[in-house]
């Protein structure tokens, strides 16, 4: 299926590597103008240097003010915001009595409070143009949880609510809120403790993980004109992994 983005502008969150930078390549490619929002500087200048018509953000998404200063930012250069891609996200993994404070809130202020700050600064945007579409990123460890990760899957479940309810208070101004669950290989996956690794791939029909462009179609249908009829959903992007 080919996708045609011209004229949209998209915002990715973690969009400097791995699935984000997969998506800021694929909707660049199709097209749009491509905001490449994310907190690591030195990956932030590798990503644009690759994409160099994209905007470059280096906002953490946990902070409120720097996300709002961030979509000003985009609001003045292009005037426009059609998608938000929520997909920026840490690991703190521990059995949850070894978990600290620090690590509790760290994964919930990237993940949930992150996903929350850009939707609520990108709404009103979208409400204005009629026109919105926002893809949130959860996993399979917030829909059925996993073991070492409850501050990552309290996050990821918590996504998935929020997508639903904001999906119901948006839809009838022309927004959609959808989220994708995807198993990529990414640096934050590599970074899983072999046994680990190996036991969830065990679970995976397909016997891989996908690689991140694999995850970038069913972001782009999410995201495209075409499914303006498709709000509230989770996609699984995972080989069969949450059958």
């Amino acid at each position: 299926m080919h996708f045609d983005f011209d004229g949209r502008v998209v915002l990715v969150t973690g969009g400097a590597r791995g699935i984000g930078f997969s998506l800021s390549s694929f909707f660049s490619g199709a097209g749009a103008t491509v905001a490449v929002l994310d907190a690591d500087s030195r990956a932030l200048a590798d990503a644009t240097s690759e994409l160099p018509d994209a905007i470059p953000l280096q906002v953490d998404v946990a902070d409120a003010t720097a996300v709002r200063a961030g979509i000003d930012d985009v609001m003045k250069r292009v005037g426009r915001l059609d998608v938000v891609i929520n997909n920026a996200g840490i690991l703190r993994d521990r059995v949850v009595w070894k978990l600290t404070d620090e690590e509790w809130h760290d994964v919930l202020n990237v993940h949930l409070t992150g996903t929350f700050n850009l939707t609520r600064e990108a709404i009103p945007i979208m409400r204005e143009q009629n026109y919105g579409r926002i893809v949130n990123v959860t996993s399979f460890s917030g829909l059925h949880g996993n073991v070492g990760q409850a501050n990552y899957a309290a996050a990821k479940a918590g996504i998935i609510g929020f997508t639903r309810t904001t999906a119901k208070e948006t839809a009838r101004f022309g927004i959609t809120v959808n989220a994708i669950s995807p198993n990529a290989e990414t640096e934050m996956v590599a970074s899983i403790p072999e046994k680990k690794r190996s036991e969830l791939l065990s679970q995976i029909p397909v016997s891989r993980f996908s690689s991140t462009d694999e995850v970038a179609p069913g972001v782009a249908f999410l995201a495209s004109e075409e499914a303006a009829y498709i709000t509230g959903v989770v996609l699984p992007i995972d080989g069969g992994l949450s059958i």
